[in-house]
């Protein structure tokens, strides 16, 4: 088993090598579009204003009819420069080695892979890019290539180097079916807030294009619009914020299974509910309260920093009853 664990290791060291390269690639290709010419401000003026498209068979008279093809709002029309292409390949080859690497560690451990921070680190981040890759059958997200490789590899590279342990025996209260449910769960909810947090820093910066056409973010005309951006982390934040919910309520079943009773103020505790919080308070503000733009994007952020604060701050310099999980 101990050559499994060394196996793994080289596996995840391997990973972040082509993620590496991969994020060098995306990086690559958003220099590219911004060094591409703009689009003209007539042309946009144009495409954005309302047009005679067909002409009445019987008279010969124009129709009028409004077609919204508004640059700020339509996905962009590209297949992604070859950089791009190059990068999404070697985007996969890391996901194989980074997946590779967590398999191998479970097998290694005779267990889940995600019983400690180094092991919920190693699980979240696989999950992290393979929701990204997949999402990719749902809406083309490419233009978040960067910052999901880029996250990536910092938080596998920390994880690894700062919290790595040694397989070992799982503690009396981790020898539970409820590890399984409770934890992959929270990897899940924690792989969507992280895009939905990437589209929503995306939104911020695609503002400051739309609003102040800010000379430096000339990429951002090739990707969708603000409002598009925003309700796209709003779909992936929504489920996961429905993960956390099963999160936090396969907690309490696991804690009253352990420690006989459903809630106790632990930190962790109190963390998870804060996030639940935060989460429940952004679609709520935004479904009724007609919070859009910067607001809406930055309370997304402050979610998900508070799922990242939980995770780090709350494992490694709060005592309580979870204090096993920053073994």
């Amino acid at each position: 088993m101990e050559n499994l664990a060394a196996l793994s290791l080289v596996a995840v060291y391997s990973a972040m090598g082509v993620y590496t390269i991969a994020f060098i690639f995306f990086t690559l290709d958003l220099a590219k579009r911004s060094a591409a010419k703009p689009v003209s401000a007539g042309a946009m003026s144009v495409a954005s204003t309302a047009r005679t498209v067909r002409a009445s068979a019987a008279g010969g008279v124009a129709v009028a009819e409004r077609v919204d093809t508004s640059a700020t709002d339509a996905p962009r029309a590209t297949n992604g420069t070859v950089y791009e292409r190059i990068a999404f390949a070697l985007a996969v080859l890391g996901w194989v080695l980074h997946l590779g690497a967590t398999l191998t560690r479970g097998i290694a451990a005779e267990r889940v892979p995600w019983a400690n921070m180094f092991e919920f680190g190693l699980t979240a981040t696989a999950m992290g890019m393979g929701v990204f890759l997949l999402a990719q059958l749902w809406k083309d997200l490419r233009f978040l290539g960067a910052y999901i490789t880029g996250f990536t590899l910092l938080s596998l590279g920390i994880v690894t180097v700062n919290f790595y342990v040694d397989v070992v025996p799982l503690p009396p209260a981790l020898q539970s079916a409820w590890l399984v449910i409770h934890v992959l769960v929270a990897t899940l909810a924690t792989a969507f807030f992280a895009i939905g947090a990437g589209l929503s820093v995306m939104q911020l910066i695609r503002t400051q294009r739309e609003v102040r056409k800010v000379e430096g973010l000339r990429f951002m005309d090739t990707m969708p619009g603000s409002t598009v951006l925003e309700s796209l982390a709003y779909r992936v934040n929504v489920v996961g914020f429905v993960f956390w919910t099963f999160t936090l309520i396969a907690g309490a079943i696991w804690a009253e299974r352990t420690w006989d009773r459903y809630w106790g103020w632990d930190t962790k505790e109190v963390w998870t509910f804060i996030i639940w919080v935060l989460f429940a308070g952004y679609i709520h503000a935004r479904a009724t309260r007609g919070w859009r733009g910067d607001r809406s994007a930055w309370l997304a952020i402050i979610g998900f920093s508070a799922v990242i604060f939980n995770y780090t701050i709350v494992n490694l310099f709060f005592k309580g009853l979870h204090s096993y999980s920053g073994l």
